[in-house]
């Protein structure tokens, strides 16, 4: 019995911790605080359900006190209480009423969904992006534009953004919570999503269908800007890099090591992520901080960093061929990628 009320005094205290703890997170990863059309919208229904079934247990609570109390049996009383089998006005109230509940949440739910599954792919006013997953990362491609990158998408505020989303191995799923739903990545097969940011700011994107080891860190953002700032983003993409004489030796040893699988130019293959403009992200490999040392430990073994990815190890400690002072010449060069 001591245990019992041990616990039911920890009820409280869990109820309260609860409450805190839903309104920890980043805000900018939330479905609750949308930024764009599409987000709003579902927002909008997720409340609707919540406040139909608050009110259903609100009703039915409510009624099962007001008969616990009302026709209790009381004291020298032992009469029948009168039966209702059969009162076809009970019969219709509780199959009507579910009825219509479910008639206000369906019609808005339906609309919605065809709404939202519109394919905006042949709107030539649209800004279309070809994404495809990758264990474990993202590769974005402006077919229009000419121009590709990985692990940061960049997308004109207050414009509709067209996707087509495929796989290049498994199954993903392509999720940005402040800007709408989630749809999956197959292989073999291209699906079709729309999304639209109303607000300039970085917004953080993840990948929801288990897809192996580092699945967890399979991350990316989405940065919204202005049409202005966009076209500017474009232009500087599309235009060639220089590379200071400082650097060279860098580009040498990436051409010789890396080259095969990245590419530096506005587009390029997609057999690992386009690097082009990489020292203007935000992050490496889409969870690491972007700094020197960091990208100096993802090349001498990204597997420490990100299990099961695909990139080989290149220091020679991991059992690479690139000694330390070569890593960091090749580290000095991709600080030169704007």
């Amino acid at each position: 019995m001591s245990r019992l009320k041990k616990l039911w005094r920890l009820l409280p205290l869990l109820a309260v911790m609860t409450f805190l703890l839903t309104g920890c997170g980043d805000p900018t990863l939330s479905a609750l605080q949308p930024k764009g059309p599409v987000a709003s919208e579902q927002l909008f229904l997720m409340k609707l359900s919540l406040f139909i079934m608050v009110f259903v247990v609100i009703v039915v609570f409510a009624i099962y006190v007001y008969v616990l109390i009302r026709f209790r049996k009381r004291e020298g009383d032992n009469s029948i209480p009168k039966q209702v089998e059969g009162s076809h006005v009970l019969e219709i109230i509780w199959t009507v009423v579910p009825i219509l509940l479910l008639l206000v949440l369906a019609v808005p739910t339906v609309s919605y969904t065809f709404k939202h599954s519109t394919n905006y792919n042949k709107d030539k006013a649209a800004v279309h992006v070809k994404v495809t997953a990758h264990q474990f990362w993202w590769q974005f491609e402006y077919p229009d534009l000419g121009i590709a990158t990985a692990q940061q998408l960049v997308v004109p505020k207050d414009k509709i953004i067209a996707f087509e989303l495929i796989s290049a191995d498994v199954s993903h799923a392509f999720w940005v919570p402040s800007l709408g739903g989630k749809v999956d990545t197959n292989p073999g097969i291209s699906n079709t999503l729309y999304l639209q940011a109303d607000e300039i700011a970085t917004f953080q994107g993840r990948c929801t269908e288990l897809c192996g080891a580092s699945h967890a860190l399979m991350n990316f953002t989405v940065e919204s800007k202005s049409q202005a700032d966009f076209d500017s983003w474009v232009a500087k993409m599309k235009a060639p890099a220089t590379v200071p004489a400082t650097a060279q030796k860098g580009e040498e040893l990436f051409k010789e090591n890396c080259m095969s699988c990245h590419a530096v130019t506005a587009n390029g293959p997609g057999v690992a992520p386009n690097l082009k403009g990489f020292a203007d992200r935000d992050t490496l490999a889409g969870i690491l901080e972007h700094t020197p040392e960091k990208m100096a430990l993802w090349i001498h073994n990204p597997q420490e960093q990100k299990p099961g990815n695909k990139m080989p190890a290149f220091g020679k400690s991991a059992g690479g061929k690139l000694d330390d002072a070569q890593i960091n010449d090749i580290v000095q060069y991709l600080q030169t990628l704007k």
